[in-house]
């Protein structure tokens, strides 16, 4: 391969990354097929390559096809909730991409990445290129293989799984920053009027051990259920151990769980009509991987 040809493929590797990341909501799976991809454009006929972009978006999407087949099976064998991924964003590296308007920061949600999991490969691609990257259905039919109308078709039945309305930003940046650091704080505190000022009635906390950590293995639904859990995680022994700070994950506020160098969990709360409608914490180890290098 060229030295061109290597410096052509930078010049895509951002997009690929975050197309990757939100076909497969894993940070670590995306490099891996972003690399993969890298791979197949190194060995590839020039002359079969008439538009780069056009080329690797075909090839990477597929790549997702296969891998999204292959791990339906497996995370019907997960251990617990499965959370995708947390990315780190508005940071030096921003890998997601531009987060600027509520629909960006939307789709790469880990309410609406969790959602996908409805979808099957085909729709979740169909439904990425076109939401996300606002490719046409001509474009998407010649990407994954299937005519255009049958991309249309993919794409309605996937809008249709995932239901309507998906927004959830219904207030701005900066009150939900502060609805956040409230609840953390409330929390921290073991404030039981916060919270329960704080939680909406039908609240949701997941947690995504894996089975690699202590975690709750089913949903906790409902404000009551939910305060008693938070306050039961914060009155063991080891919480005083930990230090909570404040981050943006995935677009949204979250907080970074540390205990010295090491990331514990990633912690997104969803803001519904200004309370706290979910929260979604990821302590499994090797899900927090890409996280902690963000924060090296």
């Amino acid at each position: 391969m060229t030295m061109e040809a290597a410096a052509e493929f930078e010049t895509h590797r951002p997009r690929l990354f975050s197309l990757a990341y939100r076909m497969l909501g894993s940070a670590s799976e995306a490099e891996d097929v972003v690399q993969d991809t890298y791979l197949r454009w190194s060995t590839a006929d020039p002359s079969a390559v008439r538009t780069p972009a056009a080329w690797l978006t075909k090839v990477m999407t597929n790549l997702c096809i296969n891998r999204l087949t292959s791990a339906r099976a497996q995370r019907e064998l997960y251990i617990g909730p499965w959370l995708p991924e947390p990315v780190l964003t508005h940071t030096a590296d921003d890998r997601l991409g531009p987060l600027e308007t509520a629909e960006q920061r939307e789709a790469v949600s880990l309410a609406l990445l969790t959602l996908m999991e409805r979808l099957t490969p085909a729709e979740r691609a169909v439904f990425v290129l076109r939401e996300a990257f606002g490719h046409s259905h001509r474009e998407i039919a010649g990407v994954i293989g299937v005519e255009e109308a049958h991309s249309r078709q993919l794409h309605r039945r996937a809008r249709e799984r995932l239901g309507h309305p998906r927004r959830h930003f219904d207030v701005d940046d900066a009150q939900r920053r502060k609805i956040v650091e409230r609840f953390f704080a409330a929390t921290l505190d073991g404030d039981v009027a916060g919270l329960e000022r704080l939680l909406a009635d039908d609240v949701v906390a997941w947690a995504d051990g894996g089975g690699q950590v202590t975690a709750a293995r089913r949903p906790i639904t409902g404000s009551a259920k939910v305060l008693r859990y938070l306050l039961g995680l914060v009155a063991r022994p080891e919480a005083a151990l930990v230090t909570v700070e404040f981050a943006e994950a995935n677009g949204e506020p979250a907080a970074v769980v540390v205990a010295g160098r090491a990331l514990l969990a990633v912690a997104v709360p969803e803001i519904r009509d200004g309370r706290v409608g979910g929260v979604r914490t990821v302590l499994n180890p090797a899900k927090l991987a890409f996280a902690a290098a963000q924060l090296a």
